[in-house]
């Protein structure tokens, strides 16, 4: 079952009638979008957004570079201005979060264990570790198949290292909504797979809100869509979204 703007039980009348489907089926949600739309200045980024996430699930927003992925990521973690409303469950989960890309001097001389000891103590490290850290970090970099790289700096690592690091720094919070913006962006096909291998293994373990313009990316984890390019263009199923006219709807693209 897809469902479009259009049928949304709670969303507004307009969208494309990509498919016919009934209203979404009650079921836990662990993200509820009400009505979110972002504008910056003058330009409308985001318009009337109507979706939800399904809760313990594998939900992959897809769209196209510029169609308000990130946007929407950042209003979900109140870092973007929006109105509407996210209605979450729990009301107050715990997020983990791994960006796009981190922004940073790669000159600093800052370890992975350092970095990781940043978040996981409010001590400063000048004054000692406070003791069992070193081993919960270890665990944390083990989590993600990165125990090796515990001494190495920060600003020595590959795309697909550094990727795994944040993730092991996302994970640190024992989230229950794990959010990944673009996760496969700069990295190499060895970290790709990895990726592959440790996203299936946190199924069931947490809720995972992914964001990718890849396509064979979304087709191997999600168990949910969300069709996003500036308003949301349908949402469903991954099987029945993929075998849809929401694909071409959502990039532009022409079908012959």
């Amino acid at each position: 079952m897809i469902v479009t703007e259009s049928e949304t039980a709670a969303g507004p009348t307009q969208g494309l009638p990509l498919h016919t489907a009934h209203p979404l089926a009650p079921r836990p949600w662990a993200v509820d979008l009400r009505d979110i739309s972002v504008r910056l200045g003058r330009v409308d980024i985001l318009t009337s957004l109507w979706a939800q996430v399904p809760k313990g699930g594998q939900t992959v927003i897809i769209g196209p570079n510029g169609g308000g992925k990130t946007t929407l990521i950042k209003a979900m973690l109140k870092e973007a201005p929006f109105s509407g409303e996210f209605v979450f469950e729990p009301e107050s989960p715990r997020i983990g979060y791994v960006p796009q890309r981190l922004d940073f001097d790669r000159h600093l001389p800052l370890k992975v264990s350092e970095f990781l000891a940043l978040g996981l103590t409010e001590r400063p490290l000048w004054l000692g570790r406070p003791k069992g850290l070193p081993a919960k970090i270890e665990s944390l970099l083990s989590e993600v198949e990165a125990a090796h790289l515990v001494n190495r700096r920060l600003g020595e690592l590959s795309g697909g290292e550094l990727q795994r690091v944040l993730l092991a720094s996302a994970l640190s919070l024992s989230p229950e909504l794990l959010i990944l913006d673009e996760p496969a962006t700069g990295v190499d096909v060895y970290g790709e797979e990895l990726l592959c291998e440790l996203l299936e293994g946190f199924k069931g373990r947490f809720t995972i809100l992914m964001v990718s313009h890849d396509l064979p990316t979304a087709r191997a984890h999600a168990d949910w869509v969300i069709c996003l390019n500036r308003r949301v263009i349908a949402q469903g199923p991954a099987e029945a979204i993929f075998n849809s006219p929401a694909l071409p709807a959502t990039f532009g693209l022409h079908q012959g």
